[in-house]
């Protein structure tokens, strides 16, 4: 079902699309392909929004920078000084988190009115970033579909063409807060990432990837999810043609868990801890599917490279379930 959700100032319309199935509700926005909310129930039968979202389009427009729900790209995450070199050359982004590149820029795909057709159980969302758009090479046409499996999980496809050699990097970062309300500080998270990458004073990789053992990153045997936290973590199954299950978040008080199960190498974790009006630190917690951050300056990191005649696929399934 699609429905208008609000008006751009340009007159651009933006459409809001709810998907049902398997006792799962989740609704999609046109308006940087944001995932407004996902109404689950808890151990008691109790449904209650399991997302961060705003209620109107106003919301969202007056709070850009938490990227709640929003598609993310042309390349989620940072990249060190708005700068990375391809094929001999020197691409220069916009900055737009100091001295780096965040989040795709300025202008990224989650502030971007996305064109949407129905798909069984879903809706795709497609548009056509032009070369060049915040300093990225090549003409990309991108598509992303969400679909609700019979069991109720939200299934994310992305896919993507480029006419001309790019570096690519997508994601969704809805914030997850198990009980619907309150802080996610007592959730409890595991993660099959036996290493992390360290980062410097703007959150940008060093390079290295250390091992987790005897450290606050050592979630994988499962661990509260406190705060300190906005970190990639190398998946131990690294690159998958299928999805994999990587993550379960549990939160105890409704007994609701969410399994994350990706194609991509990394998961971002991050606490929420500067999270501003009308929410504060520590609502929820994003975990956030990639490549890692800042890879097209480090060869050594899984490659994020695109070129013509290649199609960029990628999924991430989140599943919704209860336990006592």
């Amino acid at each position: 079902m699609s429905e208008l959700f609000g008006t751009l100032s340009d007159g651009t319309p933006v459409h809001r699309w709810t998907l049902e199935r398997g006792g799962v509700r989740v609704r999609v926005l046109t308006y940087g392909g944001i995932v407004q909310s996902a109404e689950v129930p808890d151990r008691e039968g109790r449904t209650a929004d399991v997302v961060l979202g705003f209620p109107d389009l106003d919301g969202y427009l007056a709070h850009p920078e938490p990227f709640l729900g929003a598609l993310i790209g042309r390349y989620a995450n940072r990249i060190a000084g708005g700068r990375f070199p391809l094929d001999g050359r020197t691409y220069a982004l916009e900055r737009n988190e100091g001295r780096n590149s965040l989040h795709g820029g300025n202008r990224g795909f989650d502030k971007r009115v996305w064109d949407a057709v129905p798909v069984e159980h879903g809706v795709r969302l497609t548009r056509v970033s032009p070369h060049g758009e915040e300093g990225f090479p090549g003409r990309l046409e991108v598509s992303a579909t969400y679909r609700l499996e019979e069991s109720g999980a939200l299934r994310i496809a992305y896919e993507a063409t480029t006419d001309a050699p790019t570096v690519i990097n997508l994601t969704n970062h809805s914030y997850w807060n198990l009980g619907g309300s309150g802080s996610a500080r007592g959730h409890e998270l595991r993660l099959a990432a036996s290493r992390y990458t360290p980062v410097d004073a703007d959150l940008i990789p060093t390079g290295v990837l250390e091992d987790v053992s005897g450290t606050r990153f050592d979630f994988r045997q499962g661990r509260r999810t406190g705060s300190g936290y906005d970190h990639n973590f190398v998946l131990d199954k690294g690159v998958t043609q299928a999805a994999e299950e990587v993550a379960e978040l549990r939160d105890p008080v409704s007994g609701r868990v969410l399994t994350v199960a990706t194609t991509e190498p990394g998961l971002q974790f991050y606490t929420a801890d500067h999270l501003g009006e009308p929410f504060s630190p520590g609502d929820a917690v994003a975990l956030e599917t990639q490549h890692f951050p800042d890879s097209p300056n480090h060869p050594a990191f899984p490659a994020t490279e695109l070129r013509p005649g290649e199609v960029f696929r990628s999924e991430t399934v989140y599943g919704f379930s209860v336990r006592g």
